[in-house]
């Protein structure tokens, strides 16, 4: 390699170094240090190429042979912690005439998972020998543990690495990591760098007589929390200590992800030939998880592989018998089966199988082994719910009257367990078995202890005819919240004109698309169809709705179809009344524009200005009009004046506009 050059920064980048610099002086930077590194950059005419992102005007005209060519920059150097807090605090879109380089934004999306590991804590402590020739001296580390899928995401990373991350000149003979492992050391390194902030203000100190008095666990668990990761002891001493840790961690942590099979655990209900739960142990082939080999064949086996299904599993017996040995720390249930000279499951009673699928389950998965629960389990109507119970208030109604979200309804709940509906009485018999997995009707399902003891207090309450409005039972009726009771709402039955309307919804999957109004000037795309279809279905129940497509796909269009449609084969008289549009006042006369062009047959009256009609005025010249055109600063100004108009409809341009509640216009 040629002696590196100085990067010749233009004046632009030059400032950009001087501004970064400058940032030293920050809580971020405050520990950065200024050095020059040697980096490796496309060059021609014994120039560097600028960043891809920016694609400047001089790389296009490039001439010359683009080759790396080694230059020296100017950079701050940040410990990993600081690294970490400077890369999730960037935004994610950069100022205006600022761009962000690849190697910056690929290192700031992988500081997310970073961050996601540590929420998920998952990682591990460690201890390993120091990179020193200091027999002496070990170091104790925090380190990612990596999921199956969370190995999927550091290769989907690992691939997506610019190139520029690995740009650093090395000295001669050192080769670079690859992508996948140099991902996996900034995960390592910035896990490490944070556990040990936020564990520094712990208080683990060291005895009296400092740290190297106390004994090798109090000097570990001190190295793990403080900013000196060293541990120095004898060397006699340290050795069988890491040995000791390496076996303890190896339990705990999930097997490769390239070995061809694990072991899996599949937990089965009672039926009639099996009265109690049961735990099966199986080998499971890694890259098809629905190939398993049940235990009792693989104690069978007659040599040091077996072949099922046109697959070879080597060992299987050791790795079988090793596995369930590991699992026995998180499972203790395993152990009884151990003693026997086949171990192919075991059994439980209900108590022990809910623990199992609350508890065991997710840790024996966080490990690396397979689990296979029953499939109604985290369904759910696995569990404790209730189903909301609406008729009409009053005498019975129909739902040819246009039925708005105010609408008053009377309510009532009913408990259920799955899809069984209970009486507080039958329930409350349940609930005196004290078991937390119940079989209604042939379906199991969850019994939470707190959620019984909510629901019966509720259930003793009188809460019958108790009324809401539409919208909200509605709402409630659809998952969107939680029941008086605590629980969780998955069905709802409705009576009278109310279970009408519940049923065209139901229906409304499938709206029937209507014609385009004869009256519309111009001709509506497909999805302009659809859209118009839509609004007309919800308009006719009075329920609001929100477009929400693409600038420039048209909203304005469908809305103005919908009051062409509303209005098409009726005589001026009998046509629905005046409808409200509130707008930014930059769009007030695209408004009024647009309705000339697509619908000339609808009057529109634009209400601003000082010289706006008021009063008496107002309410003639609005009822002989179809659209009012206003704007967002007059409605707060004139509420009082729009108010005595009853709208056919009320709609809202550029809705982002009322966003924040706390505002008068909103």
């Amino acid at each position: 390699m040629k002696k590196p050059q100085k990067h010749p920064f233009t004046s632009s980048a030059d400032a950009l170094t001087k501004t970064l610099i400058g940032l030293s002086e920050g809580p971020i930077f405050r520990g950065a240090t200024r050095t020059v590194l040697t980096v490796l950059l496309p060059s021609a005419s014994n120039r560097p190429l600028s960043s891809p992102a920016l694609i400047p005007e001089e790389n296009i005209k490039a001439s010359g042979r683009i080759a790396l060519l080694a230059w020296e920059i100017e950079t701050l150097t940040l410990d990993p912690d600081d690294a970490l807090d400077f890369l999730i605090s960037l935004p994610s879109k950069p100022p205006l005439e600022v761009a962000f380089g690849g190697s910056l934004r690929f290192w700031a999306e992988t500081s997310k998972l970073s961050l996601e590991l540590m929420a998920r804590q998952c990682f591990i402590p460690k201890v390993m020998q120091d990179t020193s020739d200091n027999p002496n001296r070990f170091r104790a580390l925090w380190e990612a543990v990596i999921s199956e899928e969370d190995a999927k995401r550091v290769q989907l990373l690992s691939n997506s690495m610019p190139p520029v991350c690995r740009a650093i000149a090395l000295p001669q003979g050192k080769r670079p990591l690859p992508p996948s492992a140099l991902t996996l050391d900034f995960l390592h390194r910035t896990l490490d760098a944070f556990i040990r902030r936020s564990l520094s203000s712990a208080s683990i100190l060291p005895p009296r007589g400092g740290r190297r008095t106390a004994s090798l666990p109090e000097q570990w668990m001190q190295a793990l929390s403080s900013d000196t990761p060293l541990i120095e002891a004898p060397a006699r001493e340290l050795a069988p200590f890491s040995q000791t840790m390496k076996s303890w961690l190896g339990q705990i942590q999930p097997p490769a992800s390239d070995a061809p099979f694990r072991t899996c655990f599949r937990i089965d209900s009672p039926d009639d030939d099996t009265p109690d739960w049961r735990i099966s142990f199986f080998l499971q082939a890694s890259d098809d998880r629905s190939l398993l080999v049940p235990a009792q064949k693989v104690w069978g086996a007659r040599s040091g592989a077996l072949t099922f299904l046109k697959r070879r599993f080597e060992n299987p017996q050791e790795r079988l018998l090793a596995d369930l040995g590991k699992a026995s720390r998180v499972f203790p249930g395993i152990e009884k089966s151990l003693k026997t000279a086949r171990p192919a499951g075991v059994g439980m009673d209900t108590e022990q199988a809910y623990s199992f699928l609350r508890q065991t389950a997710p840790l024996l998965e966080q490990s690396g082994f397979g689990v296979l629960l029953p499939p109604w389990w985290q369904k759910p109507d696995a569990r404790l719910n209730v189903k909301l119970r609406v008729k009409p208030r009053g005498k019975a109604q129909t739902s040819t009257g246009l039925m708005g979200m105010d609408s008053i309804v009377t309510y009532d709940w009913m408990i259920a367990l799955g899809d069984e509906t209970l009486s507080p009485a039958e329930f409350e018999k349940l609930a005196e078995l004290k078991v937390p997995l119940v079989q209604v009707r042939g379906q199991w399902v969850e019994f939470r202890p707190e959620e019984i003891e909510d629901a019966i207090a509720f259930f003793r309450k009188k809460h019958d005819g108790a009324e809401m409005a539409l919208g909200e039972a509605l709402r409630l009726g659809l998952g969107e919240g939680i029941s008086e009771v605590g629980l969780p709402v998955t069905g709802i039955e409705a009576e009278g004109w109310v279970g009408d309307l519940f049923d065209e919804l139901k229906r409304g999957a499938k709206i029937s698309e209507i014609k385009p109004p004869p009256a519309f000037q111009g001709e509506l795309r497909p999805y302009q169809l659809r859209g118009l279809s839509w609004l007309a279905f919800l308009k006719r129940f009075g329920f609001g709705a929100c477009l929400a497509d693409d600038m420039g796909l048209g909203k304005t269009i469908e809305f103005i179809s919908l009051m062409l449609h509303e209005r098409s084969g009726r005589p001026r008289k009998s046509r629905p009344g005046p409808t409200l549009l509130i707008c930014p006042m930059s769009v007030a006369g695209n408004w009024k524009k647009e309705v000339e062009r697509f619908g000339p047959s609808l009057k529109v009256m634009v209400h601003h200005g000082a010289a706006r009609l008021s009063g008496k005025a107002f309410e003639n010249e609005a009822a002989k009009h179809d659209l009012v055109v206003s704007t967002y600063a007059l409605a707060h100004r004139d509420k009082t004046l729009f108010s005595k108009i009853h709208w056919e409809c009320v709609a809202l341009d550029e809705a982002q506009n009322i966003k924040n509640s706390e505002t008068k216009q909103t």
